[in-house]
Parts: structure tokens; C-alpha cells; sequence
């Protein structure tokens, strides 16, 4: 237990010592990072581990090779991953039979070849890591410590940079504190973008005898997984931002709110709150200093609307995750009535940073007024899909063409869907635009927790638009009627649309109960249900016009408006795609006549196209 902040001091050193050696090689070893993100773990990490073990062990290596479980490295779509060290040699799309290459590269000072990372646009070839498109211009400070650190190490995490923060706060006053985080421009990176230091602010000035910070983690959008990595990749970071906060508004008690679809997540945290009440980073007199503070973690069951705040803190005193009207604001009247703070995961990460480096190292970063960096998932049709840390201010098209790769097979970029299902659609003629808050709304969508969905011309704009009012619709959590019924109405015009019984009527509905559900819903996903709805109508009224007047899917996406037959001339009566189709819609005899496609039976599943060498089936 560390009873000083001298005696924690001491140790940091001595971690940070370690680390350095490990990657400088200092102490003779070669280290094999893996990454150990929730998606190469399913891509087969462990699998792989234990076959380095075996490759290690015929090698007789094991005095000169050793494997750590690291965090996410952010090139997901290349995982699973190894790094060697000291060399900072990264493999990508590794699989357990390329264990032995890697040994005996090691063994020989040789590279593996085939598993570096190769530019989809160029062909270069780059060895390291850092050199990789994808990671040059990135910075990483909510998501520093992230593949560098062993999660399950709290002395790792204290090595790289850990509780140096909280040491500082501590020297300062509380609302020395909060002066510090008002200056940084630190915006909430939960969505709404709201001053971090005014919220504390408003709490500090509350008076009451109990006061909580609340880390938000149930992240909900689709295709979201900024703070499930956090969590799961430096948890400390996190704590020890909540504590900070903690100590800035005069609160002893946080709670994290976490998704219990993340297991790995909830099960780090309270690993790592454990070693840290054991360690005396929490608990009562921390440090010595006099400070209190504990940490609690909740889960939530998956509703999507518990991502708003004051739903949220409903769920963790068990009561039904529906929120309320505001004022009052939680950092009044919040958990069981006390002045609450409440920040999502990305927030509270960066805290520490800001603490510990100093304001000219964070504000350095960023637009006028959006400091720092923001954790985005870049998903959808881009090369490089993953996780990435970008300074604010970076334009779309340095998001998606340097870092994402440009988009998949060489297909025109048609639209990029950012904050999830609140957000909007941007087309082309915006790529040249600054990534911040306030110019991602001015734009018509918005930043949101940091999703970033690209879109090809194979994307029906009107199903984009269905799928995230479907989200929405099963979402809502029903207690105000504008959402309740304005989403499910907004839903079925769509799904009209899109099945071809559409008319020009629906067009101006959609528009007018879009304008209800934002001016009357109770909370933001009411209030913002209708943004993907919006946007796509602004930009591609021309889709919504094909599929209402011609009853036709530019896009060739929407089954009802779609069909596929077989060209006689080029079909060669193989029986393929009768072989394929799981409803027997196809009929012929093999090498006698040209196989037909009865449209009655047809469920338009692609699977002949699919299955069809000679490019005889036509989709229309």
C-alpha cells in the first residue's frame, strides 16, 4: 500500500524503468506484444499465443522471448495482431499457424514478410508500426497507454503515466481544479459536447452532504466501441479521471455504468478498482492526502436511451431507465437526489492527461473551440476499419482516405454517417471540412460519441435511413408520446418507401412528424431521431424520388423494388444457382437448357449471384 505521494512517486519510477526496458531491449529479451481488444480475442489471440509458447519452447527460447496481452491496437480490420519488441516489428491478420515464421524471424533477425501491413491504395509495405497511414496522424490521448500497456497490470498502467494527474490535482484546490479543466476547453465526448469544467462547476457550487460522479459506459450506437476499449484497455485512466473529478466537485463516491454486454470491460474495472483499494489509490485518505473516494461498478441491460444521463442514474438506483425533465440538471439534484456529475468514458480519460502534461500539451490540439483530440470508430466501407484517435480539426477526407485507406474496392464514396443514429449524412462536397462540435452540426449531423459510418455507391440512402429509425423506434423507451408514436409513424412511411407503395405525400409526413418528434420529445433520442431522416432527403431527395415515382432502388438494396433473372445466352446450365437457392425458385435441366427464375418464389437473397461463375444473373 502506498501511504504517500512520495512513496507512490518512488515506485512509478521503478514501473516506468521497467517498461522502458522491456521495449528498449534493455534487458536482453525480445517482447511479443498481442493485442488483446475484444475483436482479435474472438479473431483468435489466445490461439495464437499458445502456439508461440510451442514454437518458443522447440526453439528453446524461453529465456529470450516473452508474450504480453496488450490492448487494442486500432487497425482492427487487419487483427489479430503481434509486435515485436525492441525491434517494433507489427504483424497483422495473424493466424496460430504463423507462429513459427514469426520465431524463426526472431531467431534469424529476419522479417516476415507476408505479415506486414501493405497500403491497399499503393502497395508500400511498412514494417513499423507508427509508419502505417493509419496511425501517422493520430494522437493518442484518451487512449494513451492503449497496445502499449498489459490491463491486467496496474503497475504498468502507473508506468505509463498513471495517478500522476490525481498527484498534481491534489496539490491544487478544488477549484484550482476545475479552473485548470475550464481552461483546457474540454468538451464532453458523450455527444452533446457541453463544457466539461462548467458541469463541474455547477456541482462544486452545490451544496449538499454526499455528492457522486457517474462515469457513463453504456455506449449503444451501432458500430460504436470507443468506450468498451478504454475501459478494457487502461482502466486506470478512467478511475483515476473519475477521482479527479471526484475531488473537484467534493464527491467520495462514483459509480460506472457499463454496459453488460461488455464483459471484458466489467470485468477489468473492477479488477483494477480492487488493486487500486488495495494499493490505497482508493478508499479513504488517499495518499495520505485526506482525500475519500470509492468506486462502484453498475450494469445496464442494453437500453439504448439509458445512454442519457438522467435515464441512466434512474437504472442505477433500480428504478425503470427513463429519463426526466430537466432542470434540475443532475450536478443539482442527480443520483438519489444529490449534486451528480456525469461524464462518459472518453472524458474522464482525458483528464489525467491534461493534469499530468499540462494545458499547452492538450490545447495544442484542435480548433478554436474544440480542444484536444476525439476518439472515433471509423467503420462501414473504408480499408482501414478500427478504432482512431484524431486531433479536432481534421478534415473527413483526411479521416477517411489517409487513416481509413480510401474506400473498399475502389467504389465512389457516396456519404459518411457521423453520431450514430442522431447524427446526419455527409456527402462529398463536404469532405474538405474541419472535424469539430460545432461544425459537424452546422453541417447538419454531429459528432456524437464518435461513430463514423462510410458509405459507398452500393448504399440505398433510404434504407440508411430505415435502419437507424428502426433502431430508434426499438429504443425508445416509450414515455413520451412525440417519440412513442412519431418514430413508429416515421418508421412505417419508410418501410412504404422502400417497398415500393410510396407516395409524394409520404415525402412531406415524414418532414412534418420529423419537426414534432424534435420539438416535443422529452429527451435527445426523440429530439434527434430524426437527423438520418433529414439529412438523407437533403442530399439524396433524388433516391426517395426513384423509389416513390419509378418504384425503382438506385442502389439495387431494397428487396421489394429489386428482382434477378438469368441471362439464356450466358447461362451454361450448370445448376449452380439451383443448387444455391434455399427456396427452389430456380428451375432448368443441367446441360439441356437455360436455368429460369420463377419471380413468384423468389426471396431475393443473392445467393445465385453469389454462387453464378459467368456472371449470368442480372439484378435489376
Amino acid at each position: 500500500m502506498y501511504k504517500t505521494c512520495d512513496e507512490l512517486r518512488r515506485a512509478i519510477a521503478t514501473y516506468t524503468a521497467e517498461l522502458e526496458e522491456k521495449f528498449n531491449g534493455g534487458d536482453g529479451k525480445t517482447y511479443l506484444m498481442l493485442c488483446g481488444g475484444t475483436g482479435c480475442i474472438a479473431g483468435g489471440t489466445m490461439d495464437i499465443r499458445g502456439e508461440l509458447e510451442k514454437a518458443i519452447a522447440v526453439h528453446n527460447m524461453e529465456d529470450k522471448i516473452a508474450i504480453r496481452i496488450v490492448g487494442c491496437f486500432g487497425l482492427c480490420s487487419e487483427g489479430p495482431f503481434v509486435r515485436v519488441f525492441p525491434d517494433d516489428v507489427l504483424y497483422r491478420a495473424v493466424k496460430p499457424e504463423d507462429a513459427e515464421a514469426i520465431i524463426q524471424g526472431i531467431r534469424d533477425g529476419e522479417i516476415v514478410e507476408r505479415l506486414i501491413y501493405e497500403d491497399p491504395r499503393t502497395g508500400n509495405k511498412y514494417p513499423k508500426k507508427d509508419d502505417i497511414p493509419f496511425y501517422r496522424k493520430q494522437k493518442r490521448i484518451a487512449l494513451h497507454g492503449c497496445g502499449v500497456i498489459d490491463p491486467n497490470r496496474i503497475e504498468e498502467a502507473l508506468g505509463c503515466g498513471g495517478y500522476q494527474g490525481l498527484m498534481k490535482a491534489l496539490t491544487m484546490t478544488p477549484q484550482e481544479v476545475i479552473d485548470l479543466i475550464k481552461a483546457s476547453g474540454l468538451r464532453g465526448r458523450g455527444g452533446g459536447g457541453f463544457p466539461t469544467g462548467n458541469k463541474w462547476q455547477f456541482a462544486l457550487a452545490s451544496q449538499s452532504d454526499q455528492k457522486y460522479v457517474v462515469c457513463n459506459g453504456d455506449e449503444g450506437d451501432p458500430g460504436a466501441f470507443m468506450d468498451r476499449s478504454v475501459l478494457e484497455d487502461n482502466p486506470l485512466a478512467v478511475i483515476e479521471g473519475m477521482a479527479i473529478a471526484g475531488y473537484a466537485i467534493g464527491a467520495s463516491e462514483g459509480y460506472f455504468y457499463i454496459r453488460a454486454e461488455y464483459p471484458t470491460a466489467v470485468a477489468r474495472v473492477k479488477a483494477t478498482i480492487a488493486k487500486a483499494e488495495e494499493l490505497g489509490l482508493l478508499g479513504d485518505n488517499i495518499l495520505g492526502t485526506g482525500f475519500n473516494f470509492h468506486a462502484h461498478v453498475r450494469l445496464g441491460a442494453g437500453a439504448f436511451v439509458c445512454g442519457e444521463e438522467t435515464a441512466l442514474l434512474n437504472s442505477i438506483m433500480g428504478l425503470r431507465g427513463m429519463p426526466r425533465s430537466r432542470p434540475p440538471y443532475p450536478a443539482v439534484k442527480g443520483l438519489w437526489d444529490k449534486p451528480t456529475v456525469v461524464n462518459n468514458v472518453e472524458t474522464l480519460a482525458t483528464v489525467p492527461y491534461i493534469l499530468r502534461e499540462g494545458l499547452e500539451a492538450f490545447t495544442c490540439y484542435g480548433t478554436e473551440k474544440s480542444k484536444g483530440t476525439k476518439v472515433f470508430c471509423l467503420g462501414g466501407k473504408v480499408n482501414n476499419v478500427g478504432l482512431v484517435e484524431i486531433p479536432m480539426g481534421l478534415t473527413l477526407r483526411e479521416l477517411i482516405y489517409e487513416i481509413g485507406g480510401g474506400i473498399q474496392n475502389d467504389k465512389q464514396f457516396k456519404a459518411i454517417q457521423t453520431g450514430g443514429p442522431s447524427g446526419g449524412c455527409l456527402t462529398a462536397e463536404y469532405l474538405d471540412e474541419p472535424i469539430d462540435f460545432d461544425n459537424m452540426v452546422r453541417l447538419g449531423s454531429m459528432m456524437g460519441s464518435g461513430g463514423a459510418i462510410v458509405m459507398d455507391e452500393d448504399n440505398c440512402m433510404v434504407d440508411v435511413a430505415k435502419f437507424y429509425m428502426g433502431f430508434i423506434c426499438d429504443e425508445s423507451c416509450g414515455k413520451c408520446s412525440p417519440c412513442r408514436i412519431g418514430t413508429k409513424r416515421i418508421l412505417e412511411i419508410l418501410e412504404r418507401i422502400t417497398s415500393g407503395k410510396g407516395s409524394q405525400k409520404d415525402l412531406e409526413e415524414l418532414e412534418d412528424i420529423s419537426i414534432a418528434c424534435q420539438n416535443n420529445s422529452l429527451c435527445a433520442l426523440g429530439q434527434t431521431a430524426a437527423n438520418p431522416i433529414n439529412s438523407t432527403i437533403r442530399h439524396f431527395r433524388d433516391e426517395y424520388m426513384a423509389h416513390i415515382e419509378k418504384k425503382e432502388c438506385p442502389a439495387g438494396v431494397c428487396k421489394d423494388l429489386i428482382s434477378y433473372t438469368i441471362d439464356p445466352e450466358k447461362c451454361r446450365k450448370c445448376s449452380l444457382c439451383s443448387r444455391a437457392c434455399p427456396v427452389e425458385a430456380i428451375s432448368g435441366i443441367p446441360g439441356k437448357e437455360p436455368f429460369v427464375i420463377d419471380q413468384a418464389r423468389c426471396v431475393k437473397c443473392g445467393m445465385c449471384i453469389a454462387t453464378c461463375k459467368f456472371d449470368a444473373i442480372i439484378r435489376k
